[in-house]
């Protein structure tokens, strides 16, 4: 495994263990905000494995739309939940008010952490379309 994905899998692993703690905390937001960055690591580490690379958030939620997603090499609901995700982030990160339900934040976490397994997995295994 190159560094690079190495680290961004690692990154994913810690959002998803610090998503645990703030939610243990009672910190629903932030621990959705953390949920949302694991899958987000973990696609870049995807794209990262076929020579891409994004800038923006955007960008890359639409790059493992595109590259895995409609190519059906992951399940598509991944695709769906990393949009769900950042939505839900955004709301929690930057709605003047808003408060993320401490079940919607636990949902989040066990989407990414089943986001996360099936991408390192299916990195692990290698891409039969390459």
């Amino acid at each position: 495994m190159s560094d690079d994905i190495s680290l961004l899998f690692d990154k994913a692993e810690e959002s998803l263990s610090a998503a645990r703690l703030l939610h243990e905390k009672g910190f629903f937001s932030f621990s959705a905000s953390r949920a949302y960055y694991a899958m987000f690591y973990a696609a870049e580490a995807l794209l990262a494995s076929l020579g891409l690379s994004y800038s923006s958030h955007g960008a890359v939620i639409g790059g493992f739309g595109r590259e895995f997603s409609k190519t059906e090499r992951m399940d598509r609901k991944y695709h769906r939940w990393m949009i769900d995700a950042q939505d839900t982030r955004n709301m929690g990160d930057y709605g003047v008010g808003y408060q993320i339900r401490e079940q919607d934040a636990m949902e989040m976490i066990e989407r990414a952490t089943e986001f996360v397994e099936s991408a390192f997995e299916f990195y692990q295994k290698g891409d039969p379309n390459r």
